[in-house]
């Protein structure tokens, strides 16, 4: 967990969920209730994170499983560092479209990399810092590839991968437990999907923020 005085929430869950959108419409929510809030996802918020983002999620690189993990823990990394630590040390409340939860389903299942040293690299790449609270959409892989489909998503290389293969990552996010995991069902209308998640999120910040 975060020891810094601001509140870390991370958004993730499988593709096609909605946390992009779901990200967009609680951060404004909590700046409407006069929180400081900053919106970041991952890979991505420097200019490091970005070029590194570009080179895992590019088909034509064809990124080795040991490559693209790396390449998202270099983009974590910089971001924790020069991001999310100091906004949580100014006591700003940092929503996340994905952290380390998407690298437990996507390189360590998808990829069939070794949990434990996986795990040791991102404790590595982060110094330890922990969302206070992890919202983890839930919908079948299946679903997620319709919304794609439906929206005329140009798929990354991640995302194009086979629907057995998003099966088994998706079954990552539903299994996801322990401190501050949080399950939202992803299957109703963007507004019921915000609802959940608002009541979850301002519970939470009456706790941490008792005199808000």
């Amino acid at each position: 967990m975060s020891e810094c005085p601001g509140v870390f929430i991370v958004v993730d869950g499988p593709d096609g969920a909605g946390k992009t959108t779901l990200v967009g419409r609680l951060a404004a929510r909590l700046r409407g209730q006069g929180q400081d809030v900053l919106e970041v996802r991952q890979p991505g918020g420097t200019p490091l994170a970005e070029a590194a983002r570009k080179q895992a999620l590019d088909p034509a690189l064809d990124a080795s499983p040991l490559a693209e993990l790396f390449l998202m823990l270099a983009a974590r990394a910089d971001q924790v560092a020069k991001v999310i630590r100091p906004a949580l040390e100014r006591g700003q409340v940092v929503i996340s479209d994905r952290y380390d939860l998407a690298t437990e389903a996507y390189q360590i299942v998808g990829r069939g990399l070794p949990r434990d040293r996986v795990l040791h690299a991102n404790d590595l790449a982060t110094d330890g810092l922990r969302p206070n609270l992890t919202l983890v959409l839930d919908l079948p892989a299946s679903e997620g590839r319709r919304r794609q489909s439906k929206a005329g998503k140009t798929l990354d290389r991640i995302e194009s991968e086979s629907a057995e293969w998003h099966d088994r990552v998706a079954l990552v996010f539903r299994d996801a437990a322990g401190p501050g995991v949080v399950h939202i069902d992803a299957t109703p209308s963007p507004d019921d999907v915000e609802r959940a998640a608002w009541e979850v999120i301002d519970a939470h910040l009456v706790a941490a923020f008792p005199n808000r």
